[in-house]
C-alpha cells in the first residue's frame, strides 16, 4: 500500500537526506563536532584484546558473539560497525535471516574503560537507511542518533562517524533508531568497566541478549509486525543450542541481560540466590541491592545480578514465560487442537503472528483469539473448551447416549464414582488410548538433540539433558575444578564428545 507507514517513511528518508544535502547538509555536518562521513572504508587491523584497568579489570564474556576490535589512533579508541543483512541458525536447522553487525546478531561487544574516547564508523550496508544509538549513554545531541532529530539517515553504502567520551560505567547497548530494524536483531553490547573494579569483585563476567522472532512457516524472514513471537533466544541461539557459561565453584559471577523486543522477561536461575547490582543507568548502590533468584528484564532494560556460585551443578537460567520456555510456541500449532464449542483461545500460527485475511486483529471474534481484547464474543457459550474430546464424544464413545456431567458439577470437588474413569484420567502411563482421551492431552512434548549441540562446553552432561532446554534457556555450570579444567582443556583442543547412552525415561515422554 503506498500510504504505508514503511513506504512513508521511506519516502521521508529519501526526501529529508535529500533536503539535508541540498539545504542544510552544512549546519548538519557541523553538529557532529566537526566530523565529516568519510567514503566507505574497509575496516582497519585492530586490537581484539579485552581492556585492561586498574586492579584487573575482568572481561565480559558473551557466549556465542565475539568482541569487537579496535585500534588506537592518539588517545582515541576505533571501532568499525557495519550494519548488514546476516543469516545464522537459531538451532541447528533452523535458518534465519535477519540484519545484524558486522556479521552476527546480536552485534559484537563493545567492550571499553570509562574516560575512554571512542570514535565509531557507521558503514551501511543494509537496503535502507539506518543510525545508531547508544542506550543509556550520556552523549552530546549531535552523536544520540535519531536520524532526523539529531542527524540525517545514513543511507546504503554510506558511513557515518560518531565520536564521544564517556564517563559512566555499567552494562549498555547500541542499537538501530528505526523501530522495525530493531525487531530485525539490530542489537549489540556496549559494556562501560569502571575506572576501578566493583565490590566485592566478580572472577566471571558474562553479557546475555535476549530476543524474540516471528517465523512463519517456511519462511526465514522474521514477520517485524507480528505481535506474537515463536522464537526466543540469548546471544542468536535458541535452546539447547545456547552455549552454556562455565564458572569454576567457588568463584563469584556477574550476568548482565539486555532486552530489545516487544516482551518483558522474567529472568530465574536454578540453585542459586543473586543480588540485582546494576540497571541500564549503571551500578546500583549496595545500600539498595535486593536478592532473589528472579529478576525482569524489562524491554530496553539492562539488568545485572551477581551471586557466590558455591553449590556445583547445571543450573537452569530462562525466562520463566511459559511460552517463552519452548520452540514455536504461537497461539496453536503442532498436533494439539481445540474441542468443543465457544470462541477459541488461539488461532492458526498465520493468524497469532498479524497475518488475517478476513476482518482485523481487533474485531469480536478474532481479538480474543488473538490475546487483544476481552476475550467475550458473540461465540461465547457456557461450556468447557477443554482440549480433546468432548464429553459428550466421551460418553458415546462408553455406550452413553447422552452427555456426562461435566467434571466441574456435582457436590464440591468430589470425585464421584467411576468419573475419572469417565474423564479418560489413566494410572498406566503406557495406556496410549486412554492417555488420548484425557482433557488437555497432549500438552508437553520432548525433542533431544544431544549429538546435534554438542560441543566442548557440553562435555559431562547426562544423555537426553537437551530434552529440557528450548526458546530462552541456557545454563550456568558451576563445576568442580577437576571438571572446570579438562572442559578448559576441550576448548583449547576442540574437542567435541555428545553423551552416552539413552535419556532416563524416554519412552515415557514421547507422546504418539
Amino acid at each position: 500500500m503506498n500510504n504505508s507507514r514503511r513506504n512513508f517513511l521511506r519516502r521521508a528518508s529519501v526526501l529529508g537526506a535529500g533536503a539535508a544535502v541540498a539545504a542544510g547538509s552544512k549546519t548538519a555536518l557541523a553538529q557532529h563536532e566537526g566530523h565529516t562521513a568519510p567514503q566507505p572504508q574497509a575496516p582497519p587491523k585492530t586490537d581484539n584484546r579485552p581492556p585492561t584497568a586498574e586492579g584487573g579489570i575482568v572481561p565480559v564474556e558473551v557466549p556465542d558473539v565475539p568482541r569487537l576490535p579496535w585500534r588506537m589512533e592518539g588517545n582515541v579508541k576505533v571501532f568499525h560497525l557495519v550494519p548488514e543483512v546476516v543469516e545464522w541458525e537459531l538451532i541447528p536447522g533452523k535458518k534465519i535471516i535477519g540484519w545484524g553487525y558486522n556479521g552476527h546478531v546480536p552485534g559484537p561487544t563493545i567492550e571499553i574503560n570509562e574516560g575512554d574516547r571512542v570514535r565509531i564508523h557507521v558503514t551501511n550496508k543494509l537496503p535502507e537507511g539506518t543510525s545508531m544509538h547508544w542506550h543509556g549513554l550520556e552523549v552530546p545531541p549531535s552523536q544520540d542518533g535519531v536520524p532526523f532529530l539529531n542527524q540525517p539517515l545514513i543511507e546504503p553504502g554510506q558511513t557515518f562517524t560518531y565520536e564521544f567520551n564517556v564517563h559512566q560505567n555499567g552494562s549498555f547497548f547500541y542499537h538501530s533508531h528505526m523501530a522495525m530494524q530493531e525487531m530485525m536483531g539490530m542489537i549489540g553490547f556496549f559494556i562501560v568497566h569502571p575506572k576501578r573494579p566493583y565490590a566485592p569483585k566478580v572472577d566471571r563476567d558474562f553479557g546475555l541478549v535476549l530476543q524474540e522472532w516471528a517465523l512463519l512457516p517456511n519462511n526465514p524472514i522474521p514477520n517485524t509486525l507480528a505481535m506474537e513471537f515463536n522464537w526466543l533466544t540469548i546471544n542468536g541461539r535458541s535452546g539447547p543450542h545456547s552455549t552454556p557459561m562455565l564458572v569454576r565453584q567457588g568463584e563469584r559471577v556477574r550476568i548482565r541481560m539486555i532486552n530489545m523486543g516487544m516482551d518483558h522477561h522474567p529472568m530465574h536461575i536454578h540453585g542459586n540466590q543473586f543480588y540485582v547490582t546494576g540497571t541500564e543507568g549503571g551500578r546500583v548502590p549496595e545500600t539498595a541491592w535486593y536478592p532473589g533468584n528472579t529478576v525482569l528484564v524489562g524491554v530496553a532494560q539492562a539488568r545485572d545480578i551477581e551471586f557466590d556460585a558455591v553449590y556445583p551443578g547445571d543450573w537452569m537460567l530462562h525466562c520463566h514465560l511459559p511460552h517463552h520456555m519452548m520452540n514455536q510456541m504461537v497461539s496453536m500449532v503442532g498436533p494439539m487442537g481445540h474441542a468443543g464449542h465457544g470462541s477459541q483461545t488461539g488461532k492458526g500460527m498465520e493468524e497469532g503472528m498479524g497475518v488475517v485475511t478476513q476482518g482485523h486483529a481487533l474485531s469480536e471474534d478474532l481479538g480474543p483469539g488473538m490475546g487483544r481484547g476481552m476475550g467475550m464474543t458473540t461465540q461465547e457459550r457456557n461450556v468447557s473448551n477443554a482440549v480433546g474430546p468432548t464429553q459428550q464424544q466421551q460418553g458415546q464413545h462408553q455406550g452413553h447416549g447422552q452427555q456426562q456431567p461435566s467434571p466441574s458439577q456435582g457436590k464440591g470437588s468430589e470425585v464421584q464414582p467411576g468419573q475419572a474413569e469417565r474423564l479418560g484420567q489413566v494410572s498406566n502411563p503406557d495406556d496410549t488410548a486412554r492417555r488420548k482421551r484425557v482433557p488437555g492431552y497432549p500438552q508437553d512434548m520432548v525433542m533431544f538433540m544431544d549429538k546435534e549441540v554438542a560441543k566442548p562446553h557440553t562435555y559431562g552432561l547426562p544423555p537426553g539433558w537437551t530434552g529440557s532446554f528450548m526458546g530462552m534457556m541456557t545454563m550456568v555450570r558451576v563445576l568442580p575444578p577437576a571438571m572446570y579444567d579438562e572442559i578448559q582443556r576441550r576448548i583449547r583442543e576442540g574437542i567435541v564428545e555428545a553423551p552416552q547412552g539413552q535419556p532416563a525415561g524416554q519412552q515415557q515422554h514421547n507422546h504418539e
